[in-house]
């Protein structure tokens, strides 16, 4: 289990205005219900990775490895995080770029993982390739709606993505799988990234997320909104 982190000092917020504060309570609010299967929380968001490769093969002496400096670039890959902190279910789609189609694709694998849910809520950045016109742009107008409609979306303030969950999500799966790696092909990043959440899975590995309403408002009042 993960805790989330608790103080307001780590954050970055221009302004503490009256969208920022909404947005910020629709999501807290969210995360505070008892969780239901049937509407599962879900939180989504996307990392870039650099791909590199050794120039020189590693060397290994006495059990430990050196490795030279020097790498070459191999382009970059992208990661969508989709993380259910309370259900401990999380997925990762390791695409060559992130494309609206991208996307859209990404969302349909997520419907796919939860049929019965009546409605999963989809916490998320106001990216502009995060609507609705991307699945139908993938798919067309009918079954891109349809799709559309298996989600109720929950943005986050512009400069709040520390109210999404996948950030930590991310954080720990950069620290026990890309920390001081360096991966050569987008292959080789799905091989080291999708076993690793498939083992989380199977130990129903949750969040702890600690940022709740009192501490919302208590924050909201003392900066005078």
């Amino acid at each position: 289990m993960a805790s989330s982190h608790g103080g307001k000092k780590m954050w970055c917020v221009p302004t503490l205005d009256e969208e920022y504060v909404e947005r910020m309570t629709e999501v807290v609010e969210l995360y505070e219900q008892p969780y239901d299967e049937r509407l599962p929380v879900v939180c989504l968001d996307e990392k870039l990775v650099e791909l590199r490769e050794d120039a020189r093969p590693p060397k290994r002496v006495k059990g430990a490895v050196y490795r030279d400096h020097e790498y070459r670039r191999r382009g970059t890959a992208n990661l969508f995080m989709l993380t259910e902190p309370k259900g401990g279910r999380h997925y990762v789609r390791v695409t060559r770029r992130r494309t609206a189609v991208d996307f859209a694709k990404c969302l349909r694998f997520l419907a796919k993982r939860y049929p019965d849910a009546i409605t999963i809520h989809l916490v998320m950045d106001n990216l502009n390739t995060h609507c609705e016109k991307s699945l139908i742009t993938a798919f067309g107008v009918v079954e891109g709606r349809r799709l559309c409609g298996r989600f109720t979306v929950h943005y986050t303030p512009k400069h709040g993505s520390w109210l999404n969950q996948a950030e930590i999500a991310l954080c720990v799966m950069t620290r026990a799988c890309l920390a001081r790696q360096r991966i050569p092909s987008i292959d080789a990043l799905r091989n080291r990234v999708v076993p690793f959440w498939a083992q989380r899975r199977r130990d129903r590995w949750t969040i702890d997320w600690r940022w709740t309403t009192p501490h919302m408002k208590d924050w909201v009042n003392s900066s005078g909104t």
